[in-house]
């Protein structure tokens, strides 16, 4: 099982490393996410999110077992969560992270699997949503409708 976590680390690190994850496939846009959070790269992160979009979902917190939703007052807010010591990079990477299928619900929208696994084995699905904006994959959402925990 060790293997298989380092397999999806250095799957990771390697697609952060080689590009933005812009266009192509949205999966590459998540993978990116995760490598640009690993290093605390704040403009990628700036650059692969849709931050007004995420800023006006406040109805669920995303990151893991956090309970109700939280308010961002700012795009660094944001930001700052998922990098360093926000919360939600701290809960996401304590979790073995899989980065499954992608899901085009329109030409210019998609859905990304994202599995957390947790030390119990217990594992937590959730869907990115993602969007073509400016000619680029943004993640505009962490919790797809009809993506569970």
């Amino acid at each position: 099982m060790k293997a298989f976590g380092l397999l999806i680390l250095i799957t990771i690190v390697v697609a952060g490393c080689s590009g933005s994850g812009s266009q192509g496939d949205p999966r590459d846009t998540v993978i990116a996410m995760f490598g640009a959070m690993e290093r605390n790269d704040e403009a990628l992160l700036v650059r692969l999110l849709d931050i007004p979009e995420l800023m006006r979902q406040t109805d669920v917190d995303y990151a893991l077992g956090a309970g109700d939703g939280r308010t961002f007052r700012s795009p660094t807010e944001i930001v700052a969560d998922l990098t360093g010591d926000g919360l939600t990079k701290q809960r996401w990477f304590a979790h073995q992270r899989i980065v499954g299928a992608t899901e085009f619900t329109a030409e210019d929208q998609a859905t990304v699997e994202v599995t957390f696994i947790d030390d119990n084995q217990r594992a937590y699905l959730t869907k990115f949503g993602l969007q073509m904006k400016n000619d680029r994959w943004q993640i505009y959402t962490f919790r797809s409708a009809g993506a569970g925990s």
